[in-house]
């Protein structure tokens, strides 16, 4: 049995270059810190943006002029390559990974959300991975999270977490627009805060995904009230995970209390 369980999403700006490919040493750090967690008995349950992009890399510029359609026809070809390159990573670290698409309606009450539950327990015991993505491919209506910090989010509070990570493309929330030298990253961020006076400076969603800073803030608020720590940092440094698991003084950390960690 494991001692510890953490959430850790991924975005889309974490994993692409400035050209919006998808960044593979990007992904093996991520896994490698996975797998040196996993040894030290700490699971993960890694939400994963990327299929979008990972169905434009293949298919190129598409002649679709619905822009939901278009998505759709992107993320399901995208989310079968994401799995390969997580799959074939996870293997060079003798680990396995497993890939879960989840609804909104699986976390209503009742038997979508027992048996999402009953996946995640399941994979987790035989040592696997999930991987959790919305299913962009049917999600397009009222089944529709607004973004993977959401989903992340609910995993979190559904599986009881011990942590959430969201990982970004910056360090954190700051006091205004991050490329503003006069910019202060914020470290401790309370579950109730008004953070309206840092939002407007620091929405700018990703390039292919729909998540701002507005967004990972509200949901971070929301796991965190559930007395979940949680944590928004850097996913482009190279020991993120690790720094926050040892309790260094990384990115931006929403909790109840200031110093529990």
């Amino acid at each position: 049995m494991y001692k510890e369980l953490i959430v850790i999403k991924v975005g889309t700006n974490v994993m692409t270059n400035k050209d919006n490919r998808i960044v593979r040493p990007v992904l093996r750090r991520l896994v490698k810190q996975i797998a040196e967690l996993y040894e030290r008995g700490i699971v993960t349950i890694l939400v994963s943006s990327g299929s979008v992009i990972a169905g434009k890399e293949v298919m190129g510029k598409s002649n679709i002029k619905d822009k939901t359609q278009r998505r759709q026809v992107y993320s399901a070809i995208g989310q079968p390559r994401m799995m390969r390159l997580y799959y074939n990573i996870f293997q060079d670290y003798g680990m396995k990974c497993a890939q879960v698409l989840p609804t909104k309606r699986d976390f209503s009450p009742g038997v979508h959300r027992q048996n999402m539950i009953n996946c995640c327990e399941g994979l987790l015991s035989e040592g696997v991975i999930p991987i959790a993505n919305e299913d962009d491919a049917v999600s397009v209506t009222m089944s529709m999270f607004s973004d993977n910090d959401e989903l992340a989010s609910l995993i979190a509070q559904l599986m009881n977490a011990d942590k959430l990570i969201i990982l970004t493309d910056i360090d954190g929330l700051y006091t205004g627009n991050p490329n503003n030298e006069k910019s202060n990253l914020v470290q401790y961020v309370d579950p109730e805060e008004d953070l309206d006076k840092y939002i407007e400076d620091n929405n700018k969603p990703e390039e292919e995904g729909r998540g701002g800073m507005g967004s990972k803030l509200n949901y971070a608020q929301q796991a965190a009230a559930e007395r979940i720590p949680t944590f928004i940092a850097n996913g482009k440094k190279h020991h993120t995970i690790i720094d926050i698991i040892e309790g260094k003084n990384v990115g931006t950390r929403v909790a109840l209390e200031q110093l529990n960690i």
